[in-house]
């Protein structure tokens, strides 16, 4: 894939995050690895909606941080980013939004249970980052998140929002839309009154690799761009 065709599934990861409610005002940011440089990441700008992504806006940056390509504000946040894909050499894509169930969960100090199919996806692969609820501005707090995260697919940042991590934007996109909706079946069940319980753990593993095949991913991305674009 060239540089080209990635920063324009980066633009239309943007537009379907927003269509399905994944927006904050200007707040969340994704990144992807160069594919022929692995030390190097596109990033959303600062100051814009990931509905506003462009050729032009998108910036290039270092594993450190810096930017080396671009002349938009670089988001305070980068070390989210960089930090992780430091550490996991299997991560090509991070995203960190700020959904509100996910959130709400986050506060609750509840674990995500296997209420919902999306909730199996996240089955063991779920971590919690408590050590602040202000802004990632460093590279410590970076390194503090990516620790948080391990190997998981995804990490809370408690009463913050979300960072979800994997090997493609069609894999992290999907990923955080299942999260939101995990965490939104949970808290309405339990709201409602106390849950049965959930299956058994080999039925939910066995769900959670049924659902987590890239090429599931790859469909449902490529359903939501096609839906984004019927909205344009």
């Amino acid at each position: 894939m060239t540089h080209d065709e990635l920063k324009q599934k980066i633009i239309w990861a943007g537009k379907v995050l927003v269509g399905e409610g994944q927006d904050d005002f200007t707040r969340g940011h994704i990144a992807v690895r160069l594919p022929d440089d692995p030390s190097r990441f596109f990033m959303k700008a600062h100051s814009i909606g990931l509905d506003e992504i462009t050729m032009d806006n998108i910036l290039t940056i270092d594993l450190d941080g810096k930017v080396v390509a671009g002349t938009a504000k670089r988001h305070s946040e980068v070390y989210i980013h960089s930090e992780i894909l430091k550490a996991r050499a299997d991560v090509a894509c991070v995203l960190h939004t700020h959904p509100p169930y996910s959130i709400a969960l986050s506060a609750s100090g509840r674990p995500l249970k296997a209420y919902s199919q999306p909730g199996a996806l996240f089955h063991n692969s779920l971590g919690v980052y408590d050590d602040t609820i202000n802004l990632i501005r460093s590279p410590e707090m970076g390194a503090g998140v990516a620790r948080a995260l391990g190997s998981r697919r995804a990490v809370l940042l408690k009463n913050h929002g979300v960072v979800v991590a994997g090997a493609t934007i069609e894999e992290v996109v999907i990923s955080t839309i299942m999260l939101e909706n995990a965490a939104m079946i949970q808290m309405i069940t339990e709201a409602a009154g106390a849950p049965a319980p959930e299956f058994p753990l080999a039925d939910i593993a066995k769900l959670k690799h049924d659902i987590s095949r890239p090429e599931q991913f790859v469909v449902n991305f490529d359903y939501l761009v096609r839906r984004a674009k019927g909205r344009g």
